[in-house]
């Protein structure tokens, strides 16, 4: 069995993430085919504090407009390993995806519909 993804626990591995910056836009064709497949956005973490966090968001691709450091949540976010072999070395690079980007008060008041159509059933 192969090991494809690690769907982590956010507040125990990040715990509060903060917006940064954003990163590279990845593209897919050429010219006027070309369209966006994914961008990454560069976090802050106070659990990873010798590191940087970055995403790569590839579900919502529009861009989207945070203040700094504000305080931002992922959605499905999901871990994969990606491994190389040079000269019979090997390392490890983890990436982060998410199928989206959102602020933190923005999921707390999906959060707050979500519970509130819960208990009108």
């Amino acid at each position: 069995m192969e090991l494809t993804k690690v769907v982590p626990k956010m507040e125990e591995t990040f715990g509060k993430i903060v917006y940064a910056g954003m990163g590279k836009v990845l593209t897919q064709g050429y010219g006027r085919n070309s369209r966006v497949a994914a961008r990454t956005y560069n976090l802050y973490s106070d659990r990873q504090r010798a590191d940087d966090v970055s995403v790569i968001v590839t579900g919502n691709t529009f861009e989207k407009a945070f203040e700094y450091e504000e305080e931002v949540v992922l959605v499905n976010p999901v871990i994969k390993a990606e491994g190389r072999n040079i000269q019979g070395r090997g390392s490890t690079n983890y990436l982060l995806y998410a199928d989206d980007i959102i602020s933190a008060t923005e999921a707390a008041e999906q959060s707050k519909q979500a519970a509130g159509r819960n208990t009108e059933k």
